[in-house]
């Protein structure tokens, strides 16, 4: 009798336990290690880059607001691409361009040229986040996929977290290039390991890039009440994590704290517990349902905001954690609920994947950047009202999410589908 675990993938996709299964979450999990490594890796250096090319807070940010507003521009192109010339392919041109465009950033002259390639950077890291949740939706077996796409998620976390952990005692043991040099080192590593794991694409079904097709397409995932919601939410909820962790650079850099870039740094070994939440709040999506637990994570990132107000040390860090395990756990179940829905329709998971993640780095690249002016302003009483309002607004939308019909039944054997 032939193991269910090693069942062909031409029936319904890679079944947990199959090796198939275990390469897919290994290249995905590496591939999202590298994006986020190379997107995040300047922003524990934003005190050190203010100060080197005597800028702003505000202007120093740009460094990540640069790749990110470029990133979710490049994603409205990379959606449709992929639903016609499928996904492994640009996200192995995306890994190893970005991988390039890091290494040259190190040697960056002048603020200017940073900033261009830092743009540069959004341009070619995006193929990865366009086409990685459609996928793993297209690939892996009903009731497995959220599961699948919270070890993504967590591939994320885990790489938010060694970009800005590595970058941060690198600088400090040889400045900021030598930081961001060691990053682009990681990120090219884990493209060439990507190259040899993930295997090649056996669901995807090209689209023709009819303009009336591509028309349709973008008209349905752009009507859709609880798409539209979600993308907002993505909006809402990255733009607070981000500006919450750009100005806390410059916090944890003054009083009463006065920390290095490297120890300041270390407060984003915390990113290790976004791996986690992330795929458990996949599984319980798997089991109870996509609009039970998006609003969830939503509070405990509101609860780790407030923590943040207060001034002894081992309180903020844990407000730190509170908020990023609530955080990868939204964006883990989010992400994969947006694929799901707009896969009930028909064509343009992709194309709804990528207008999601357009919020997602529009919040990072507007609230990041209004951080760092409210930071100038009013410290960080003045931050975390921002963030804490982006994130109710946030919780609004959940709530009224619940009340949007779903799209589908609940079935038996793909609890995931529930509330899409």
């Amino acid at each position: 009798m032939p193991n269910p675990a090693s069942a062909s993938p031409s029936d319904a996709g890679y079944l947990p336990g199959s090796a198939e299964y275990r390469r897919v979450s290994r290249a995905l999990f590496l591939a999202g290690l590298a994006t986020f490594a190379t997107i995040y890796c300047t922003q524990p250096l934003l005190p050190l880059l203010a100060d080197t090319f005597a800028v702003s807070p505000a202007t120093s940010a740009l460094s990540v607001s640069a790749t990110t507003l470029a990133l979710g521009a490049a994603l409205l192109l990379l959606g449709p691409l992929s639903e016609a010339y499928g996904r492994v392919t640009i996200m192995h041109v995306s890994l190893f361009g970005s991988a390039v465009v890091t290494l040259l950033t190190a040697v960056a002259p002048t603020w200017t040229v940073l900033l261009v390639l830092r743009a540069l950077l959004g341009l070619t890291v995006a193929g990865l986040p366009a086409v990685a949740v459609a996928y793993l939706r297209e690939e892996i077996a009903p009731g497995a996929r959220a599961q699948a796409t919270g070890l993504y998620i967590g591939g994320t976390a885990i790489g938010g977290m060694l970009g800005r952990l590595v970058s941060g005692v690198l600088a400090d043991v040889g400045g900021w290039r030598l930081a961001v040099g060691g990053i682009g080192a990681l990120a090219l590593a884990c493209a060439l390991a990507v190259r040899v794991l993930v295997p090649a694409s056996r669901h995807f079904e090209p689209v023709p890039l009819r303009p009336a097709d591509l028309t349709a397409m973008t008209r349905r995932v752009l009507v859709d009440p609880a798409l539209l919601a979600l993308y907002a939410i993505a909006f809402l909820t990255m733009g607070a994590f981000v500006g919450t962790y750009n100005a806390m650079g410059f916090r944890l850099a003054g009083d009463p704290y006065h920390l290095s870039v490297g120890v300041a740094g270390l407060v984003f070994v915390v990113y290790a517990l976004g791996s986690v939440s992330s795929t458990y709040a996949g599984r319980q999506a798997d089991r109870v349902g996509y609009r039970t637990v998006v609003p969830v994570a939503i509070v405990v990132m509101l609860v780790g905001l407030l923590l943040t107000l207060a001034t002894p040390l081992p309180v903020v860090v844990l407000g730190l954690a509170v908020l990023t395990t609530g955080f990868f756990a939204c964006h883990g179940v989010a992400s994969g609920w947006v694929a799901a829905r707009a896969a009930v329709g028909g064509p343009g998971a992709g194309q709804a994947g990528s207008l999601y993640l357009f919020g997602y780095y529009l919040g990072s690249s507007v609230a990041g950047t209004v951080a760092g002016m409210a930071w100038s302003r009013g410290r960080w009483p003045l931050v975390d009202a921002l963030t804490v309002t982006l994130v109710a607004l946030a919780l609004v939308l959940a709530l009224v999410l619940r009340r949007i019909p779903s799209l589908l039944e609940p079935k038996a054997d793909d609890p995931g589908v529930v509330g899409m």
